[in-house]
């Protein structure tokens, strides 16, 4: 797979040694090649489209503003003492609904994101990897809005709650709106970004780029490089916060390794290879 095809691709891949490979395969590997301006010019026209979804997603949500505004202050003045945040700045409070409509119009444009995101590695896929593609959009959708929803009612609460329990009689807890949002803001992200690994996963095993064996061969440098991004994305250092982010995280890991194992192309041996095992 590859952007810019090289001319060896049609001996590379032959129809005896892919059982995926048709006939419009023949015709995609010989097909137009793109210069690298040409690349940059795709790349600008798609990152246009995606902006345009977001922009018309923004406008939807900002027309319902309060009801988004009270979903996702729920969690976080039910964490706090007396159910209430504080602004400091006169803009503070306006800014954060543009923010939260931003994010809601990121939601909404996902799909259109994605799409844009297909069509533009499309071009270096073979014809049978192309029929990936509403699969490929449907799947990295539904994951993107578990992540966000698994942080917004379990990861994000569980953080707040464990920093507003410092509170006594000595010391309250007063809250800014702005931060707070920016905490979760960048969690939601984060999972929502870390709940793409399985879909990433099944669809590069069908493409037979890794297998299930591989993943688990690399299992436990898995789970140091997990807790070392759950420490870079977590917004306290703390090992509780950080758990709270790597353990989701080593759950997808074998979940995405199961995928794979599951779903992934299987390798099929050349006649030549048959031969020296049975002469063997």
């Amino acid at each position: 797979m590859a952007l810019v095809p090289f001319p060896t691709q049609t001996a590379q891949r032959r129809p005896d040694e892919d059982p995926d490979w048709d006939d419009d395969d023949l015709e995609a590997a010989g097909g137009g090649k793109m210069s690298f301006l040409e690349h940059l010019d795709e790349l600008r026209r798609r990152i246009i489209y995606a902006l345009l979804g977001v922009g018309v997603g923004f406008l939807i949500a900002f027309s319902f503003i309060d009801r988004i505004f009270a979903f996702v202050m729920l969690p976080l003045t039910n964490a706090v003492h007396g159910g209430r945040l504080v602004y400091t700045e006169p803009m503070e409070a306006f800014s954060l609904y543009l923010w939260m409509a931003a994010l809601a119009g990121m939601m909404i444009a996902a799909p259109v994101v994605l799409t844009q995101v297909w069509l533009f590695i499309a071009p270096g896929l073979y014809q049978h990897e192309k029929k990936l593609a509403i699969p490929f959009v449907a799947l990295t959708t539904i994951c993107f809005i578990s992540g966000a929803a698994f942080s917004h009612y379990v990861a994000f609460p569980a953080m707040f709650a464990f920093g507003a329990s410092f509170s006594s009689d000595k010391v309250e807890f007063l809250p800014r709106i702005e931060p707070v949002f920016d905490m979760y803001l960048r969690m939601l992200l984060a999972f929502g970004l870390i709940f793409q690994m399985p879909p990433i996963v099944f669809f590069m095993a069908r493409m037979g780029v890794i297998t299930g064996r591989l993943l688990m061969r690399y299992f436990k440098f898995a789970v140091l490089i997990i807790f070392v991004a759950a420490a870079v994305l977590t917004p306290s250092g703390d090992p509780y916060n950080q758990t709270i982010m790597a353990a989701p995280m080593i759950v997808l890991y074998l979940f995405s390794a199961l995928l794979a194992a599951v779903f992934g192309k299987k390798r099929r041996t050349t006649d030549d290879e048959t031969t020296v095992d049975s002469e063997a």
